[in-house]
Parts: structure tokens; sequence; C-alpha cells
């Protein structure tokens, strides 16, 4: 489609699977059984696509022991955890997220399912973050959808976060979440926008001339840097995953300061230009180009 009237300025969807599966290679390489509980809809089937294909070029003699794929509405995931758990796994991984995430992992703990393999999310801590209890297991790679944790970058190093930190929690009383961050930094940048086109044309500017100033735009936000490629109006930010911690400072989990991982996303995107692909342009590229791994 030519979204010529629609832009995403949170990170590309392929960059959560992708991102996951690098955290996995580094930190967990030796896994060879490999479990995995996704939502049956497009998000789910995206991120265990591009995990899938990663893991194949850089894990191959890793092995998928067990899908499980709960409906969008399940509320109960025992069938999956103990689906999972049955295949005896090294590594259990999963997208599921929001509130079916709170619940995946509060019905896990009965399961004795941390203590019995390791766990890799694209989105542990992409829920309001006071949503999850201290009960949240530690250790396990929390992704935060690619997109933004409200303690990274570090406020004594970026201030524009500081400030959106700050501010948020004394208007809501909570932290934000990558949404809430994804709808600052876009509300800045349709007004830089709107602005520019301004300046350029007089008066309030058609529909065309916003487009163009946004077409190509890049702009700090509390995230850092996000970039509006133009061909497909898409927003780009390095990627973020990491850890969960439990710490004194806040009565919920964060992501460990000591084991943060950024990924420049250029180095996980198709780049312009590359063929249109299935399931996306981003498998295809990462199929083609980059280099098998030994078993």
């Amino acid at each position: 489609p030519n979204p010529h009237y629609v832009f995403r300025t949170t990170n590309i969807q392929s960059a959560d699977g992708v991102t996951t599966a690098l955290a996995i290679v580094q930190t967990w390489p030796k896994s060879k059984r490999i479990a995995h509980i996704h939502p049956d809809y497009s998000y789910g089937r995206n991120a265990f696509d591009h995990i899938k294909i990663v893991m194949k070029k850089m894990m191959p003699a890793a092995e998928i022991v067990s899908e499980g794929w709960p409906k969008l509405g399940t509320t109960d995931f025992s069938s999956h955890i103990t689906k999972a758990l049955a295949s005896k796994p090294d590594l259990i991984v999963s997208s599921v997220w929001g509130g079916d995430y709170v619940a995946l992992y509060k019905q896990a703990l009965r399961y004795g399912m941390f203590q019995k393999a390791k766990f890799a999310t694209t989105l542990a801590l992409g829920v309001a973050p006071h949503a999850l209890g201290k009960d949240h297991p530690e250790g396990v790679i929390a992704g935060v959808h690619s997109n933004y944790h409200f303690t990274y970058p570090a406020g004594d190093k970026w201030p524009y976060n500081k400030t959106f930190v700050e501010r948020y929690h004394k208007r809501f009383n909570e932290y934000p979440n990558f949404q809430a961050e994804g709808a600052y930094t876009t509300t800045f940048m349709l007004k830089a926008a709107i602005e520019k086109a301004n300046r350029l044309v007089g008066g309030w500017p058609e529909d065309d001339a916003i487009i163009a100033m946004l077409e190509g735009m890049m702009m700090a936000g509390p995230a850092g840097y996000v970039y509006i490629r133009p061909d497909n109006h898409q927003g780009y930010k390095d990627a973020l995953i990491g850890f969960s911690k439990n710490t004194d400072e806040y009565p919920f989990p964060v992501l460990d300061p000591a084991r943060i991982i950024t990924i420049p996303i250029r180095s996980i995107t198709a780049p312009p230009g590359w063929p249109k692909g299935e399931p996306t342009s981003t498998f295809t590229w990462i199929d083609k180009t980059w280099p098998q791994m030994k078993a």
C-alpha cells in the first residue's frame, strides 16, 4: 500500500523479534531446545517469524520443541504453559503482551516456569510499569517493543527523557510506557512539521505540505533520535532491550541498568530499496544477506 497519509513513529514491528533473538544469541547462545508462546494474530506471527529467522542464522543448532498460540481474548494460559514445559525446553520465548502478559507471567509462577527454563520476551516491560508486581521474575530478557523504557536513556545523560518522565509522573502519578512516549514524540513531530510548512507556504498548510515536512524528519525525543523514512513513512530509532530487575527505587521491575542492550536500527532492518518480501522485507533481507553460523 501507499502510505501517503499515514505515518508510524514508533519502531518498525520486525525489530521486536530481531532484537529479542539477538539478545538471546548474545546471552544464552548454548540454548538447544526452545519453546514458543505467541498470540495468534499478526503481531505474534510477526514476532515468531523474525525470531525464527535470526535463530536459523545465528543459532542453527537450536530447535523449536513447542509452539503455543493463544487466541485473542485468552485469559487462561495454563494449557500453553504446561505444553511448553512438557517439551523440556532450555528456553521459552514469548511475545504475549499487555494485560495478557501480566496474566501469563502470574499463571506461570504457579507452575514454577521461571525456575525450569530461561525466559525471553519481546514485550515484558511494554505495559504500564506499575502493572507488573515485585513477583515478576528477575533476569528474564524483558522487551520493550524495541522502543522505550522510562529509565533509559538515563536522565543525567539525556535531558529529554528526564524532563518527559518528571512531567508525566507529576501529571499522572505514574511512569510512562512506550505508548506514552510514542504519543508524546509524535505530537511534537507533527507540531514541528506544521510549523515548518506554515513558514514555507504562509497560513495553514495543506496536508501534502505537512506530509512533505514529515518525510525525512529526524527529531530528538525521550527515547533518543527518531527518523521518518520518506519511502514508507515508518519511524526508526535504535532498538532497546534488557533484563528485568527489582530495585528499591520502584515498586515494580525495571530494566537492569547494568545489562541494557541497544542495537543500531539500520543493522537489523531492510535498507531502503530492498524488494518487498514475505512475510516482510526485513525477513528476506536477513535470510539472504546475514552470514550463516555453523551449528
